[in-house]
């Protein structure tokens, strides 16, 4: 699973990365342990009202709560207990069966926490790509409708998100049994096009690109402060015994 991750680089990095249409405000800060119900950036590709079904999609960052609501949720709270989604079961379950048919997301990282248990004693270790490279995390998003906020309230709308995971393979087995799905730089536009309805196909196929992604994943242990939500800044990432 992935219950913690690192966003280091400026929104700004990430525009330009991504070749981003719209910009939404209020995109949260860099942050070195992201915690479920946190603020992330995501990246998706959406179709304005009134545009041709085969205008091209428009490509926006936008701020959203890490957990996904489900449209037909009564409040936001089942999100802290949907921040991944397996991948297995994703397209069947009646949280993210919608999102995986038209509303899919990236979500970048400079890379995640995971720990490994030895005789019940949980070590944090950081995994990440070499020479800092990004991942690019599998993600689903949906839009909640708040039916207590007036229609010209802010926050009558609450954009929210999870990450993909998939079995974990490589040397990330060693560390967990689970791993967020990584998205190959060749299935990005793919798995973001909104005139793609996703399929079990699409998943596989996103799956398998993110094994072959997980072969190049480096990791260290870190100190255990990551593990708590107030503990902060570039330290959290630098290996245990380091001189």
């Amino acid at each position: 699973m992935c219950g913690r991750f690192v966003v280091a680089g400026a929104t700004a990095d990430l525009v330009e990365m991504f070749d981003i249409d719209l910009v939404a405000p209020g995109l949260p800060e860099p942050s070195f342990n992201i915690a479920p119900t946190d603020r992330v950036s995501i990246v998706i590709d959406t179709i304005g009202k009134g545009a041709a079904p085969d205008d091209e999609p428009v490509r926006r960052i936008e701020a959203a709560r890490w957990g996904l609501v489900p449209v037909w949720s009564k409040d936001p709270k089942s999100g802290a207990s949907a921040i991944n989604a397996r991948i297995e079961t994703a397209a069947e379950k009646s949280t993210f069966a919608t999102a995986v048919k038209k509303r899919r997301a990236v979500i970048p990282a400079t890379g995640y926490y995971e720990w490994k248990t030895i005789d019940g004693v949980k070590t944090p270790h950081f995994i990440h790509l070499p020479e800092g490279e990004l991942m690019v995390f599998a993600g689903l998003y949906e839009w909640w409708r708040d039916p207590a906020a007036a229609d010209d309230s802010p926050d009558k709308w609450m954009l929210s998100t999870s990450i993909l995971t998939r079995d974990a393979t490589g040397e990330l087995a060693g560390i967990h049994d689970r791993m967020p799905v990584f998205l190959s730089p060749g299935l990005l536009d793919e798995w973001l096009d909104p005139h793609t309805e996703g399929s079990e196909e699409l998943l596989d196929e996103i799956s398998a690109g993110g094994a072959e992604v997980a072969e190049f994943a480096e990791f260290h242990e870190v100190d255990r402060a990551v593990g708590n939500v107030r503990s902060s800044g570039p330290s959290l990432i630098e290996p245990v015994n380091a001189a």
